[in-house]
Formats: C-alpha cells, sequence, structure tokens
C-alpha cells in the first residue's frame, strides 16, 4: 500500500471520528460542556393587585403544603405600635393571651381558639374557628400571635368587625367572667369598652404617674432610713 493511499485512509477515519464521536470521547465531553444550563421558569412580577394576591395565595398554600415556612413575626412594642390602646388595657389583653396560651409558645393555635370561645360563652363551630384565625392572621401560619391577637380589639374599636362575627364576640367578653356577670354584664362592658378604647391615648401620663410613684416611695424610703438613723443615735448617746 502506498503510503499516499495510506495517508487517504487515515484522514477518512479521522473525518468519520469528528462527525461521530464515541460517548466520552473528549469531543462529546466538550460539547456537553458547552451545552446552556436549562433556564427555570421565572413568574413576572407585577405591581398591580391582582399580582400581589396571587403572590400571597401561592405562598399561603406553599406553607399549608410544607414547601415554604412562614415569616417569623419580628419583636415589636405594643405600646408604641398599638397607642390607641392604654398601658392597662394592653396588660389586661397581655394577660389573657397568655392565659389561653396553654402550649406557651407565644401562639394560640386553633384548639386553644375553641377552648377560649367555650369559655367566653360563645363556642364556634371549626370553620368558625378557622375564620377568625383567617381575619388577622399576617403571616398564614394558622394560629394567632400576640401581635394578631391585639389586631382584634384595634379592628373591634376601629369598627371593622362584623356585628355577629366571632371576632367580634371576641372582644365583647373578653376579660368578663361570663359565669359571674352574664351576658348583660358582658354587653354593657364592652360597649363602655369600646368608649374607652376610642380616647385618646394616656400612655404618656401613665409614664409620667409611675415615675412619679417611683420616686414618691424613694423619697419615703430615705425619710424612713433617716428617721431609723436618728433613733439609732439617740439610744446609743
Amino acid at each position: 500500500m502506498s503510503s499516499e493511499e495510506l495517508a487517504r485512509k487515515l484522514q477518512r477515519r479521522l473525518d468519520a471520528e469528528q462527525r461521530d464521536p464515541k460517548p466520552g470521547s473528549p469531543a462529546q465531553t466538550g460539547a456537553d460542556e458547552e451545552q446552556p444550563p436549562p433556564v427555570r421558569p421565572s413568574t413576572a412580577v407585577n405591581g398591580d393587585a391582582s399580582s400581589e394576591l396571587t403572590e400571597k395565595l401561592t405562598r399561603r398554600l406553599d406553607i399549608h403544603d410544607g414547601t415554604a415556612k412562614p415569616n417569623q413575626m419580628k419583636v415589636f412594642n405594643p405600646y408604641t405600635e398599638f397607642k390607641e390602646f392604654s398601658r392597662k388595657q394592653i396588660k389586661d389583653m397581655e394577660k389573657m393571651f397568655k392565659r389561653f396560651d396553654s402550649g406557651k409558645d407565644g401562639f394560640i393555635d386553633l384548639m386553644e381558639l375553641k377552648l377560649m370561645m367555650e369559655k367566653l360563652g360563645a363556642p364556634q363551630t371549626h370553620l368558625g374557628l378557622k375564620n377568625m384565625i383567617k381575619e388577622v392572621d399576617e403571616d398564614y401560619d394558622g394560629k394567632l400571635s400576640y401581635r394578631e391577637f391585639l389586631l382584634i380589639f384595634r379592628r373591634a374599636a376601629a369598627g371593622e368587625l362584623q356585628e355577629e362575627s366571632g371576632l367580634m364576640a371576641l372582644a365583647r367578653l373578653s376579660e368578663i367572667d361570663v359565669s359571674t356577670e352574664g351576658v348583660l354584664g358582658a354587653r354593657d362592658f364592652f360597649e363602655a369598652k369600646v368608649q374607652a378604647l376610642s380616647v385618646r391615648s394616656k400612655f404618656e401620663a401613665e409614664i409620667r404617674e409611675e415615675q412619679e410613684e417611683k420616686k414618691r416611695m424613694e423619697l419615703e424610703r430615705k425619710q424612713r432610713r433617716a428617721a431609723f438613723k436618728e433613733l439609732q443615735s439617740t439610744f446609743c448617746s
């Protein structure tokens, strides 16, 4: 075989290998590396209300399916955020929240809300309880945080709750022992409470009163100490 014929055969073989590379060959590997990664479909973000609602509903479904976690509630100061309430009112609401948070996890879940409404004398159906939570459940975790609990009273004071809703019943009967005062007493109390909630917050005045009380106690303590020292010096002389 002549050298020219051998060269032509080698050239044809090289051309064939280039056109049809074997699996795992450098040419095939390079082709795979050059392929762009698959593009994942993305959701267009619009500023309109329908897009925002769609995103909220999608996130709620993801949280329900366990594919997403609810946002952690940021630490808030109820006295500065809920200025329409007095310090005493907020403290009373906090006591009520902690009293029915039997799990001591900082939330009132569906079962705890059920027991609360039964204790207040306004039992709700399972669907009614879910609707109560849904009305103020800002993070879609299916339970009430302390802040969401305060939102119930804010909306009640602002007249934003339906008259026959479960949340309105909760606000009406809160801090009332219906077993001793009865439903009529609860209704009268709520009417007076609504008037109190509509008054401008007395936060600053209450702070000053607390400070003045501390000053009076400190002054009395100093006076007692001085009187004791004087009496002690009389006995020692």
